[in-house]
């Protein structure tokens, strides 16, 4: 069993930047691929960044490249979203969340343990 609670979340202008954390509870954190989600109101839940185990891979949708970067630390059972250049439409509940198995996922089915979520507001 793994639990996640995500934290960082807040209001910010266009332009600006957050960084939300995401720390797991457990001993197995580095057996987990990581992915980070999000929802808009109205909207289904969307792929934002995934990570594998070790951290030397990623992914991500055309959406945020380049501006999103995920990494983790795994001594801190904690996995980041580092978001730059925020845009209006980046507003959105973010989700974390573990996958079993070490490769990484950009389909949300493929998890199994999610955050609570933390709420991200970009004014414009």
């Amino acid at each position: 069993q793994v639990q996640l609670v995500e934290s960082g979340g807040g209001l910010v202008q266009a332009g600006g930047s957050l960084r939300l954390s995401c720390t797991a509870s457990g001993r197995t954190f580095s057996t987990y691929a990581m992915g980070w989600f999000r929802q808009a109101p109205g909207k289904e839940r969307e792929f934002v960044a995934t990570i594998n185990w070790s951290g030397e891979l990623t992914y991500y949708p055309t959406a945020v490249n380049g501006r999103f970067t995920i990494s983790r630390d795994n001594a801190k059972n904690t996995v980041y979203l580092q978001m730059n250049s925020l845009k209006p439409e980046d507003t959105a509940v973010y989700y974390c969340a573990a996958k079993s198995g070490t490769n990484y996922d950009a389909r949300p089915n493929e998890y199994t343990y999610w955050g609570q979520g933390t709420q991200v507001t970009v004014s414009s």
